[in-house]
């Protein structure tokens, strides 16, 4: 098989989002060509927060765009809402969304070898619309990760 891309060429940053209660799960994802930067990690929030109303609670890994002064200046200012914690420092089994892209690589994008990032786009952005219309497997990754025992798979 022929594999063209490569992830220094297409980032993708996404989200999980559980109400308290974990009724409800929503995914959120935003495909980037090139690496994901800081200006991408805000504009991301920003529009997490725009579909997101009330306080939220943000845990994510280290990566380095998370990292940079522009986004730590960024989240020092939106402390009124948004709650912020890391993973510790290598703990992807901790990251629900590592499973979610676990998913999409077994699935969707499984023996898939796209001839421009176009497609790949669009194979992964189905992927992510299945994911949606099944609430359960959203809730799986979730819970998979361990930090969220109490949701209810039902």
């Amino acid at each position: 098989m022929r594999e063209v891309f490569n992830y220094k060429r297409f980032s993708a940053i996404g989200a999980l989002a559980c109400t308290p209660s974990g009724g409800q799960v929503r995914l959120f994802l935003s495909l980037q060509p090139g690496n994901i930067s800081s200006a991408q990690v805000k504009a991301f929030l920003r529009s997490v927060r725009r579909h997101l109303k009330g306080p939220l609670m943000l845990v994510w890994d280290g990566l380095p765009a998370h990292r940079g002064k522009e986004v730590q200046q960024f989240l020092a200012h939106q402390s009124r809402w948004l709650e912020v914690h890391r993973f510790p420092s290598y703990a992807p089994e901790l990251n629900p969304m590592e499973y979610v892209w676990g998913h999409l690589e077994n699935t969707e994008l499984a023996n898939f070898s796209p001839d421009n990032m176009e497609l790949l786009a669009r194979q992964v952005r189905r992927g992510a619309r299945r994911i949606c219309r099944r609430p359960d497997l959203a809730k799986a990754f979730l819970k998979h990760s361990g930090l969220f025992p109490e949701l209810l798979l039902y």
